[in-house]
């Protein structure tokens, strides 16, 4: 696994063709119709997705240049781009996704080689440079899940779910509010441990829907528990 920025491009073209795919097949009902999201409809994780390939792009940019150029203008004003975006027909909607889309490949391909070493600001706080290709990755296939449009996290590439799985359980061992477990893929081979694992749980699944359970995208239907009990609960991911 890696989140070298230069070698996940193929990935996330992979990926943005997928959700492109998704959005060409929305007619007006569709892109009305609730998400997976409390409160956002189809079109706002559509027009979300949109905006944040400008946000990353202005990180981008930011890294090449050298000047402080925010994500977002605001929190507020995020808020209401996404709101003032979502209900606009599916043509236009797919129209923004296609164009935020390439000009996010086209601030990849401008940055020299030492731009990556940066740091630039995201709305989260500080982030290396290197890792906005992985951001932006991370996005679409969560958001593509959260579109409830028949992918699910088991439609994830086994890469991308290994990443996912990593970078949240490695957040999850400083949490004091994550519970004691041991996550184990890929048959018996992996193991990742958050907190004690002196008499934690062993939670056992392919290592996508270990990620997707862990950041609140599955039930954990298909998990399993040993000893036999039940699944803990995991925090908020953030």
């Amino acid at each position: 696994m890696t989140s070298d920025p230069l070698l996940l491009t193929g990935e996330l073209d992979d990926a943005t063709a997928r959700l492109l795919r998704t959005a060409a097949a929305f007619d007006a009902a569709d892109v009305a119709a609730a998400s997976l999201l409390p409160g956002w409809t189809r079109g706002h994780v559509l027009t979300h997705l949109a905006r944040n390939a400008d946000g990353f792009v202005n990180l981008l940019t930011a890294a090449r240049t050298g000047e402080r150029i925010p994500m977002y203008a605001s929190a507020d004003a995020r808020t209401t781009d996404i709101e003032a975006g979502a209900g606009r027909p599916p043509a236009a909607l797919l129209d923004d996704l296609r164009r935020t889309a390439e000009r996010f490949t086209e601030a990849v391909d401008a940055m020299p080689v030492e731009a990556w070493a940066a740091t630039v600001e995201t709305r989260r706080g500080p982030w290396p440079a290197a890792m906005l290709v992985w951001g932006r990755l991370r996005e679409i296939e969560v958001h593509h899940v959260d579109l409830a449009a028949g992918y699910r996290p088991a439609d994830w590439p086994e890469a991308f779910g290994q990443r996912l799985l990593h970078e949240v359980a490695t957040g999850l061992a400083g949490r004091p509010d994550a519970p004691a477990m041991v996550l184990r893929f890929d048959g018996v081979r992996h193991e990742l441990v958050v907190g004690d694992p002196e008499g934690a749980p062993t939670i056992t699944a392919p290592a996508p829907e270990l990620a997707a359970w862990l950041i609140g995208r599955s039930a954990g239907e298909v998990l399993t528990v040993t000893p036999d009990g039940p699944l803990p609960t995991p925090p908020e991911w953030i």
